[in-house]
């Protein structure tokens, strides 16, 4: 065996690595992966905690349980519900909306004020308005995937600002609440508010000249019933089944997150934190964020945590939610997603790191 970092490279993880390779690249290489993404990552998932033998009844309940328990798939089955029973409403206020208002302006409008809102609706909430205004915009669907990719960065960006936006958020202020931080409800808000709203109004105003000045304009189709009421509870399963595979993974990875990335300077973890495309970020802010690290450390360690999350389906419960709903490939978001990802990486990298700006609100 080697060393890396100081510590001996086992078998396992070797594994683990082995693993992360095979979800990073197989949705891209393989359809029948591609087209049952969530069966794959729950394949996945459970193949790296049988290796480290974290097997266990806790982890069993944790799995099943948590994505019912955060509100993530009753959020998911209560919106479906609303917009299945509501949809001849919403058909008609949208096309109200986008034929009242220059399209460059309703895509920038939509992506700003849900990236902001994800914060107190949460980013699941916001996703789910997200998807269903996309379904009824007046662009083809090659437009209306690129509108929703950079509407997701937004909203992952966004739902940092409090602890009711994400899980990332919560569990970051939780392990801050004591000294020498004692993090509050407004502690991220405050720490990084200013670069994360700058953050969602760029993608705002991309959303608005990179989509909505060039795309051609279509008839708005009325809500189809995409196989009836039936549709809506499997979706909620899909979704039930995605974030339960994600806990799997990260439960499996935590030996490599434990083992290497804690030790990583905070200028490289940034880069290294891309790997939240493809795992949990939660799981990762659970592993990195300390009391111990300086404020510089905790908010550079965030910023690649919320910015790669958008880069990848997997990296965001927002980008689950989205690609579900409108049958989004691995394929198609990685062709927006990946290069969108390092931009925004690439800019607050330069913000935070060369430049060393990272106002505070003074809350």
């Amino acid at each position: 065996m080697f060393t890396v970092a100081g510590e001996t490279v086992t078998l396992i993880d070797i594994g683990l690595f082995a693993i992360f390779l095979l979800v990073l690249t197989l949705p891209f290489k393989i359809k029948v992966v591609e087209k049952n993404l969530e069966a794959f990552l729950f394949i996945m998932g459970a193949t790296a905690v049988t290796i480290t033998s974290k097997w266990g009844i806790d982890l069993i309940t944790l799995a099943a349980g948590e994505p019912v328990e955060k509100g993530i798939v009753p959020a998911v089955l209560f919106a479906g519900l609303i917009f299945f029973y509501g949809k001849a409403t919403i058909n008609r206020a949208i096309r109200g909306l986008t034929n009242s208002v220059p399209l460059p302006v309703f895509v920038a409008v939509v992506i700003f004020v849900l990236g902001m809102a994800s914060s107190l609706i949460t980013a699941i909430i916001a996703s789910l308005f997200l998807v269903e205004i996309a379904n009824l915009m007046p662009m083809e669907r090659s437009d209306k995937i690129k509108m929703v990719i950079i509407a997701c960065f937004a909203i992952g960006l966004g739902a940092v600002l409090t602890p009711l936006g994400e899980p990332l958020s919560t569990i970051a202020v939780t392990k801050l609440q004591g000294p020498p931080y004692n993090a509050s409800f407004w502690y991220l808000a405050d720490q990084l508010g200013i670069l994360i709203v700058l953050g969602v109004l760029g993608c705002a105003l991309f959303g608005a000249f990179y989509v909505g000045r060039k795309a051609a304009r279509v008839e708005v189709q009325e809500i189809a019933d995409e196989g009836g009421l039936k549709e809506v509870f499997i979706r909620a399963a899909k979704v039930w089944l995605f974030v339960s595979a994600l806990f799997l993974l990260g439960a499996g990875m935590e030996v490599l997150i434990f083992k290497y990335f804690t030790k990583i300077p905070d200028y490289v973890l940034f880069w290294v934190n891309m790997v939240s495309a493809i795992l949990d970020n939660a799981t990762l802010t659970a592993a990195e964020i300390s009391p111990a690290m300086s404020q510089s450390q905790i908010n550079a360690a965030l910023y690649g945590l919320l910015i790669s999350g958008g880069m990848l389906i997997p990296g965001n419960i927002p980008n689950i939610i989205s690609a579900g709903k409108l049958g989004i490939t691995s394929s198609e978001w990685a062709k927006l997603g990946i290069p969108m990802g390092l931009v925004l990486n690439a800019i607050y990298f330069i913000l935070v790191f060369v430049l060393g700006i990272n106002p505070t609100l003074g809350l």
